[in-house]
């Protein structure tokens, strides 16, 4: 059962903050990886965002906490389903958080690769049903229902962000709800989570120029995941 939700948009430190939940004892934490570790994961989903009814406990079944996106897409939903659970809302500066989502996640889509990259993009595509799925379920869970695929138009993408936060912060009750910047590190999501602060540095993981080489094995997994079912071989899991 969950005892954390993540509220927070995708590239506000998540990463690190999905981390240090499993320091103080508060994982395994979902997150976007775990998603991507798993086609089955990506199809459930895919099904809640074209309307299916969502099997939040067996959706998070062995997980004791849940952040970025598509968990921060849902969080009223989440926030209802658990309500003895607390929420955690990360934040940052709405130019950088815009920088750092143009740079990394939204990348392709902004600026999509040409020439011999892009016909790779799409050959990939064409041949795993995982990666199709995948692209699909980030469209409509993210990309359409929160920022109107309007990806490369800073002013809206930030208003978003901003809204965002405003929303959380009037819908969940303040004795339930951090807002934390993970630049502030143990103290304050110690105090909040009522847990000692661990004597070991508050992690600092997946930060942009880190980004492609943390999720590279994960769309690896997508593309080729399906191929090596085709050859009873079972790839890896990634965690």
């Amino acid at each position: 059962m969950l005892q954390v939700i993540g509220a927070g948009f995708a590239r506000t430190g998540t990463t690190s903050l999905s981390s240090a939940l499993g320091i103080l004892g508060l994982g395994p934490c979902y997150h976007m990886l775990d998603v991507m570790s798993d086609p089955r994961r990506v199809q459930q989903w895919l099904a809640i965002a074209r309307g299916g009814a969502p099997d939040w406990a067996g959706i998070f079944d062995g997980y004791r906490s849940a952040v970025d996106w598509p968990v921060a897409a849902y969080w009223r939903e989440l926030a209802d389903t658990y309500p003895e659970a607390k929420v955690l809302l990360t934040v940052r500066d709405p130019d950088a958080w815009y920088d750092s989502v143009r740079q990394t996640i939204f990348k392709p889509r902004i600026s999509p690769p040409r020439g011999l990259a892009r016909a790779g993009a799409r050959v990939a595509e064409a041949l795993s049903p995982d990666l199709r799925a995948f692209l699909a379920m980030t469209q409509e869970t993210v990309e359409q229902p929160l920022f109107e695929d309007r990806l490369g138009d800073r002013a809206h993408m930030t208003s978003v962000f901003n809204r965002h936060i405003e929303q959380v912060q009037a819908t969940v009750p303040a004795d339930r709800l951090l807002t934390y910047e993970v630049a502030d590190g143990w103290a304050p999501l110690c105090a909040f989570l009522d847990r000692p602060v661990p004597d070991r540095p508050f992690p600092h993981d997946n930060s942009s120029p880190e980004f492609r080489r943390t999720t590279a094995p994960y769309f690896a997994r997508l593309v080729y995941g399906p191929l090596l079912r085709r050859a009873h071989i079972q790839p890896g899991r990634h965690r």
